[in-house]
């Protein structure tokens, strides 16, 4: 029997985890997906631990603020996050910077713990589980049995900058292994499957998943196929800025894969009716309020934006709301050969998880991805605010092609979105990136004053 085999039961009582939990609370704020950087881990607690494979703990913990307010001004009761963790007595020093700390007391005394999805060994076993339907504990794994996963296929860890984890198994297959965790189906197994259903081929399929059942139901991860060969949106826009490429026939072809994915949409789950711009005004507004209370760079522009949103109430109600990707930017757009792919379906981490699957106007994708052409200009200087302008018109012409309806012809509701989604980026960039805050600030200004 192994020293972790008591924890195959949902849940772990205190005596048993020790000072694991002590360890997690100095650990966690230090990793790039938690949510609660700018406020402190007053209280962490253990709500569902079990066994995956002998070495291997699958563990939901709650981290608590003590009541200090979340960006937005309410009080956070603080966030699920999902942790694997590798459990040794003496780890391999190539998982050093994975290590999390040697616990001291509690069943686990001795064994040292450590991020498990650096671990190559923990991550091919995992990706064993995921082959086979089961369960383990609370935990249950399905997969579409039409698409048989191979087996013994190499895992790597993507070091990139996201708010989940990612592992690549041979080239062929992607996990992405999400951090924080909501109650609910999430929208990066739900739409992804949806569309597939339709033909969607912008879109790669679900292969398997797992989620769980304790204490509350969500899902964990996605494992889909991996589009070896394609590069992201934003390193193709850098590149071509480098080289002083124009980039407009790129830009109009991901204009029409973005109408495919919401023409997809639209046919896969309910349409709404237009005519909640009202609604949309005060949560734009309310959004801002909050924004301006965190980062007070914000407050010379407020009436300004304001402006925009209460332009919402008598402007062209536009298209009817939708499910939409919901996150929509370079970084989440691939281009293999000469076609555009749509990913990461999750939406913004940071709003709730029913608001993220609920209906919205689609014009709240095309100005992520507009506002996205000019953090790509923005990178080099001098500034060419004219190749994002182009970018954008092209993108917004290749659009209307295939969607029957222009979003340049919407100025109010492309404006208000734009402002919107810009005062997203300030407070993002305040609390994650300081050094990027300039870049949605210049937009701010603009939006602000002229209301292009």
């Amino acid at each position: 029997m192994t020293k972790t085999a008591f924890l195959r039961p949902r849940s772990a009582p205190a005596e048993h985890t020790g000072s694991l939990t002590g360890l997690l609370r100095e650990w966690l704020p230090r990793q790039r997906w938690f949510a609660g950087k700018d406020r402190p881990v007053t209280d962490l607690g253990v709500l569902s631990m079990t066994e995956l494979f002998p070495g291997c703990l699958h563990v939901l913990v709650h981290a608590g603020h003590g009541g200090v307010p979340a960006p937005g001004g309410t009080p956070s009761a603080g966030d699920c996050y999902q942790l694997l963790l590798g459990v040794r007595e003496n780890p391999s020093p190539r998982l050093g910077r994975a290590l999390i700390g040697r616990v001291r007391d509690g069943r686990l005394a001795g064994m040292t713990v450590y991020d498990a999805l650096h671990d190559p060994r923990a991550a091919q076993l995992f990706l064993e589980r995921l082959r086979r339907p089961g369960t383990s504990g609370p935990l249950r794994f399905e997969c579409d049995a039409s698409q048989p996963v191979p087996a013994g296929l190499v895992p790597r860890l993507l070091d990139a900058e996201q708010s989940n984890s990612s592992l690549v198994y041979g080239d062929e297959y992607i996990l992405k292994v999400f951090r924080r965790i909501q109650p609910g189906v999430n929208p990066d197994l739900e739409v992804p499957g949806a569309l597939a259903r339709q033909g969607c081929h912008r879109v790669p399929a679900p292969v398997a998943w797992f989620r769980t059942t304790h204490p509350f139901k969500a899902t964990l991860g996605v494992l889909q196929p991996y589009l070896r060969d394609a590069s992201d949106g934003w390193t193709l826009a850098l590149d071509a800025l480098a080289a002083g490429d124009d980039f407009t026939a790129q830009a109009h072809a991901l204009g029409r894969a973005t109408a495919d994915v919401h023409l997809a949409l639209a046919s896969a789950f309910p349409v709404g009716a237009p005519g909640e711009n009202g609604r949309t005004a005060a949560g734009m507004t309310e959004r801002l309020t909050a924004a301006a209370h965190c980062v007070p760079a914000l407050q010379p522009f407020v009436p300004g934006l304001r402006a925009a949103f209460a332009a919402l109430t008598t402007c062209d109600p536009g298209p009817p709301a939708q499910r939409i990707h919901g996150d929509l930017h370079l970084g989440q757009v691939l281009r293999a050969g000469r076609e555009w792919f749509v990913i990461d379906f999750e939406g913004e981490p940071s709003r709730p998880l029913s608001e993220r699957r609920s209906a919205h106007s689609p014009v709240r994708d095309i100005a992520g991805m507009l506002r996205s052409f000019d953090y790509a200009a923005r990178q080099r200087r001098p500034w060419r605010p004219e190749w994002a302008r182009r970018c954008r018109e092209a993108y917004c012409a290749g659009y209307a092609a295939r969607a029957g309806w222009d979003p340049r012809k919407k100025h109010g509701l492309l404006r208000a979105y734009e402002t919107d989604r810009a005062v997203y980026e300030v407070l993002y960039e305040a609390r994650h990136r300081p050094d990027w805050l300039p870049v949605p600030m210049a937009a701010i200004e603009r939006l602000a004053v002229r209301g292009d």
